[in-house]
């Protein structure tokens, strides 16, 4: 009989984290949540920040109650791409991390271009270049408060920020890294080319480690203040992308997914990168993945349209459930209006409602006058960018893929599944919900031996879950549909 290997994940999320037990019999996984926070932005003085150490807290109070019912063997943590702390020569935390939606970065890329060509940045990194990324917030730093980066010994990403405060080792892992536009693609390291034209300082950057590597074990300060017992601190893929990438349940070696969630990122996985001028004028990107792979994806603005919705409708006194959102989106009518859901407008955190309704006015469509039209409205338009990023992943490698694996919280919505399908026109395989934690718990078991390679990962994540396939309808209607989609977003 198989070891039972007991393993803990945490999953920062960009509105919310948890602590997730995983359960290992040598057949399947066993998931158990013990704890889950919210992770609230906060800002002073116009200024947005992550409340860094109001997480580590909730990490500490993840572990306690982990430990309840038994020790683990390890640690991993996985969070959202780009953002990252800045520690002194001691060690010690210079300021808070800055949320990536804080304002700072705003004109970074008409500054970045003085001093870089796009198409020379994105041939080195095959970043999608968004003014979110690290070596744009860095250039903020750079020009708008040098002191900060002066005092700074060394950048660590969030989830390699986690990991030292939990064992105090300094390391950059490979996933994670590749999200900053800093990260030759084809080389595999940070590109001392950029560095130098951005005039940043390269001895801020720590050594890149791979995915599913044990880096240290849990500090003894901590194993002493909470009463625990040691655990290995294991670098997961620690870009919650790459985790969830890990966790597609197919034997397939060829296959398209879209991972669903705050933001939605559809894309496949390749051997090596994909940079070309079919990739940089589709704004392709190219992230590093487990096992040296490269995942070739789109982001796209996701579920944190509804997210903002929601939150602004709970300050005007009405709280809905996203289940009660949705019933009321079934209801609406459909295709009434469409948005393209990465404009400009809608990346900021505020009035969503306010902001999309003025989208719809200002290229001339019926403006939603109900909850159910703006969500309806809301869920059609992602479907419809879904497709068009489908395209123009296969035109860039020459190929269809025959179905759509979705994976991530984004699937609970039956509506955006069913509307997926219909609007890419094939099947869509929906499942897990959780591939994120399953993807940071299956690479822990990958380091300790307990699984042999990824597609026994895989293997063993499809027997762990239930999966529900959606098949295409009105095709159509969506095709039509589609066109009159392009033709509005093309304004």
């Amino acid at each position: 009989m198989a070891e039972v290997k007991r393993v803990l994940a945490f999953d920062f999320g960009a509105s919310s984290g948890r602590a997730v037990v995983g359960t290992f019999d040598g057949c399947t996984i066993h998931m158990e949540e013990v704890h889950r926070f919210s992770n609230d932005p906060v800002m002073v003085r116009h200024t947005m920040y992550w409340d860094v150490l109001r997480l580590f807290h909730e990490i500490k109070q993840g572990l306690s109650k982990a430990y309840r019912t038994g020790p683990v063997a390890s640690i991993g943590i996985d969070t959202w791409g780009v953002d990252f702390g800045l520690l002194d020569k001691r060690g010690y935390l210079l300021e808070n991390p800055v949320h990536y939606r804080d304002s700072r970065t705003n004109d970074m890329l008409g500054e970045a271009a003085k001093l870089i060509d796009s198409k020379e940045l994105y041939d080195i990194t095959g970043n999608q270049i968004m003014s979110i990324n690290t070596l744009f917030q860095l250039l903020s730093l750079a020009k708008q408060r040098p002191e900060v980066l002066e005092h700074a010994d060394t950048l660590l990403f969030m989830p390699d920020l986690f990991n030292y405060m939990l064992c105090g080792v300094k390391a950059a892992e490979y996933t994670i890294a590749s999200t900053s536009q800093m990260f030759d693609a084809e080389k595999h390291e940070w590109s001392q080319q950029l560095l130098k034209k951005f005039r940043l300082p390269a001895s801020i950057l720590p050594q890149i480690i791979e995915p599913a590597s044990c880096i240290g074990t849990l500090d003894e300060a901590i194993v002493e203040e909470l009463g625990l017992t040691p655990a290995k601190i294991v670098a997961v893929a620690g870009h919650d992308t790459q985790s969830a990438m890990a966790a597609v349940p197919t034997e397939a070696q060829d296959f398209l997914f879209l991972s669903c969630g705050t933001w939605s990122l559809l894309g496949t996985e390749l051997e090596r990168p994909v940079i070309n001028e079919a990739s940089a004028a589709a704004n392709i990107t190219n992230e590093g993945g487990y096992g040296g792979k490269t995942s070739f994806l789109k982001n796209i603005i996701g579920l944190w349209l509804i997210q903002e919705c929601r939150r602004q409708w709970m300050r005007e006194g009405k709280e809905y459930s996203f289940g009660e959102l949705e019933q009321m989106a079934c209801e609406a009518e459909p295709f009434q209006a469409f948005i393209h859901p990465d404009a400009s407008e809608f990346v900021p955190s505020g009035n969503m409602p306010e902001r999309i309704c003025a989208y719809c006015k200002r290229t001339g469509q019926k403006v939603p006058d109900t909850i159910g039209g703006i969500v309806r409205c809301i869920d059609e338009s992602l479907a419809l960018r879904y497709r068009q990023v489908t395209e123009e992943l296969e035109t860039c490698l020459g190929k269809t893929y025959p179905c759509l694996h979705m994976i991530g919280g984004g699937i609970q919505s039956r509506l955006l599944c069913q509307m997926t399908a219909n609007a890419c026109q094939r099947p869509v395989v929906a499942g897990p919900v959780e591939a994120t934690v399953l993807g940071n718990i299956a690479l822990q078991l990958l380091a300790d031996g307990a699984i042999k390679d990824i597609q026994e990962a895989r293997r063993i994540i499809k027997a762990s879950e239930a999966i529900k396939t959606y098949q295409p309808q009105q095709a159509e209607v969506w095709n039509e549909i589609y066109h009159r989609w392009e033709d509005v977003t093309s304004c």
